[in-house]
């Protein structure tokens, strides 16, 4: 026989379905045999319940039905005796109750048995006013939620926008509140980070202090006092409370900060530099004229 008669395929005849599609019956007969009854069913199922999760998600409705299933899963379990009857809430100060529940995710359709506790305080702790909270389930129906909440600290600006801060360095919030609005305020990348320490140290002189307009960080070192008055007092960068104190006994002498000057540099420690105001310089230039005029004319 030659090779083209030996790998030549057998004729199919009239009427008579090829080997592979005949066995195709044969197997899925043998699958519905071996297969559990219901299978069928379940599987119907099963390809409908998936098809419904592709709709929705491609549609856009998942948190919907999410929503909605959770509403269902709370109103069974409030039937059964877990609604939230009583809240118990303590800490609050600058946020309202009605604030803090909904932070947390707490509505009149909650359940107790199905509150994510955990997921309540992560919510709540991620608010800027609150630093720490804790979130108790008492069942069958009582709540419990304590706040701790950061205290607006001091302005700080940067770029021209001024915040609220707390001592932490916390924002808390965007804009400035008239009820905020004396609070001190502090100037500078990092000042906010550095505002509470350098705050304290200047609480030890408040004949200083109370004239103070703002403090200002130069290049994340040291400070300036920008003073009402318009003065500048440029801070070393270090043991600038010395050079306060030392700032403060010149002018018990000399009363140096209530003379027509616009800075007061106190950078090196064995010298204190005063920039006069240019009115000030001006006639500090004139009184040096007419008394070296006087001085010839003596000598004359």
């Amino acid at each position: 026989m030659s090779d083209r008669n030996r790998s030549a395929k057998p004729p199919v005849r009239a009427g008579e379905a090829p080997r592979a599609r005949r066995g195709l019956p044969r197997l899925i007969a043998r699958i519905e045999r071996l297969a559990p009854r219901g299978t069928g069913t379940l599987a119907v199922f099963a390809f409908f319940l998936v098809a419904a999760g592709y709709g929705v998600i491609r549609g856009g409705h998942a948190g919907e039905v999410g929503a909605q299933l959770a509403d269902i899963r709370d109103s069974a379990a409030n039937a059964a005796g877990f609604r939230i009857s009583a809240i118990a809430l303590t800490g609050e100060s600058q946020l309202t109750r009605e604030e803090i529940l909904n932070i947390a995710g707490i509505s009149g359709r909650a359940s107790l048995l199905f509150l994510d506790a955990e997921s309540a305080r992560a919510r709540l702790k991620a608010n800027p006013w609150i630093a720490e909270a804790t979130v108790l389930k008492l069942f069958p129906d009582r709540l419990h939620i304590a706040i701790t909440e950061r205290r607006a600290f001091a302005l700080w600006q940067k770029d021209g926008r001024v915040q609220v801060i707390s001592r932490d360095g916390e924002v808390v919030e965007p804009f400035v509140a008239p009820h905020v609005a004396n609070l001190p305020l502090v100037v500078g990348q990092g000042a906010q980070r550095k505002a509470a320490d350098f705050l304290s140290e200047m609480g030890r002189y408040p004949e200083l202090r109370d004239q103070v307009h703002a403090y200002v960080l130069v290049a994340d070192r040291r400070w300036n006092l920008r003073l009402k008055n318009g003065v500048d007092i440029r801070l070393p960068e270090a043991e600038p409370m010395t050079a306060i104190e030392s700032l403060l006994a010149l002018d018990r002498d000399r009363k140096i900060l209530s003379r027509d000057i616009v800075a007061i540099d106190l950078r090196l420690p064995d010298r204190v530099t005063v920039r006069l105001s240019d009115e000030a310089a001006a006639a500090r230039a004139e009184a040096l004229k007419e008394k070296k005029g006087k001085r010839k004319g003596g000598d004359a």
